[in-house]
């Protein structure tokens, strides 16, 4: 829960790596070719949003959906047996050399003003958090804020039993469209022509949010993105907080099921198939960086992708159409 993840990617430290990672294929941004006619309109937005005064109001609007997240959470998660669904332990950031941190002063300085914490650490420091980074790296931040679930689909399961057991109804099927009744939105039609009433509909459709956007006559710039993740069921070390190594594109998540290890993500269109060489060139990274771990063949679980929007920077906030009763799920950075 990366609550005071607030400035957007289209910070400069990030505009200048990009052409370089690029041409990298082991970077931890990759492109499809055939994807590059459709996502240039949103890259070129995501240009525009790197003036300073833009990722001040990216940020703080950001702010306005991510400052409530555990208080919003607190009476689902309260409502469920398991107690340990979420973490405790804080988010730690690290990196190669001191400039790293300078080159996000500014940056925590906002994050600072707009109400979240963080905190440099020497050396001393994050071997103390960490022992398994004792002696690798001198410079890196402690977000106190920010927490992690160390069960995904178990958070996702309990949740949504949870809301079973309150007298909610789970219903399995596609949305064909939003109906609306005086220009609000009044439930769904699903594709077999049944209907479900609703005071309020959200919007989480992932890259199938875009048709309803359209219906309702909003014109929210997503691009198609695949997250590449590998597992590791026996890492040989542990690992306790989730650690972001910064100058290395990828970062560390103690789950119940091993230690996972996500970085890549591609520009892949729309509705993608998995690309089988970037899972392979992507894990070369953090085994070059962390060679005490288990690397071995027979440990490193397949690894998995997952495919979500990725609103352009200047759509933070659900846009206002003429349908006040929807909200967009897509923006939230938590």
């Amino acid at each position: 829960m990366a609550v005071g993840e607030v400035i957007p990617l289209s910070k400069p430290g990030i505009l200048k790596k990009i052409p370089g990672w690029l041409l990298d294929q082991k970077g931890p941004l990759a492109l499809r070719p055939s994807a590059l006619p459709g996502i240039l309109p949103w890259f070129l937005r995501f240009l525009a949003c790197a003036r300073r005064s833009k990722i001040a109001e990216i940020a703080q609007d950001m702010a306005t959906l991510t400052h409530h997240v555990f208080e919003d959470y607190a009476p689902l998660l309260e409502a469920c047996p398991d107690k340990t669904l979420m973490g405790e332990r804080p988010i730690i950031e690290v990196f190669d050399t001191p400039s790293g941190i300078e080159h996000e002063r500014d940056h925590l300085e906002l994050r600072k003003a707009l109400g979240f914490k963080s905190q440099v650490l020497d050396a001393g420091a994050i071997a103390d958090l960490e022992p398994s980074l004792s002696g690798k790296f001198s410079h890196g931040l402690l977000f106190s804020d920010w927490r992690a679930v160390s069960d995904t689909k178990g958070f996702i399961a309990a949740l949504t039993q949870s809301f079973i057991d309150q007298g909610g109804v789970r219903v399995r099927g596609q949305v064909k469209r939003i109906d609306e009744v005086a220009d609000r939105a009044s439930g769904v039609t699903l594709a077999n022509g049944e209907r479900l009433a609703a005071d309020h509909v959200v919007i989480a459709a992932g890259t199938g949010s875009r048709q309803f956007f359209e219906q309702l006559g909003a014109q929210v710039p997503l691009a198609g993105i695949a997250g590449y993740q590998v597992l590791l069921p026996n890492p040989g070390v542990e690992i306790r907080h989730s650690v972001i190594y910064a100058d290395g594109g990828f970062c560390f998540s103690p789950m119940t099921r091993g230690l996972q290890i996500g970085g890549t993500i591609e520009f892949a269109g729309r509705m993608p198939s998995p690309t089988s060489s970037v899972p392979t060139s992507f894990s070369r990274r953090p085994a070059r960086s962390f060679p005490d771990c288990n690397w071995t063949t027979s440990n490193t679980a397949s690894a998995t992708v997952h495919f979500c929007p990725t609103p352009n920077p200047s759509s933070t906030v659900a846009p206002v159409c003429r349908m006040c009763s929807w909200r967009s799920a897509t923006a939230s950075s938590a």
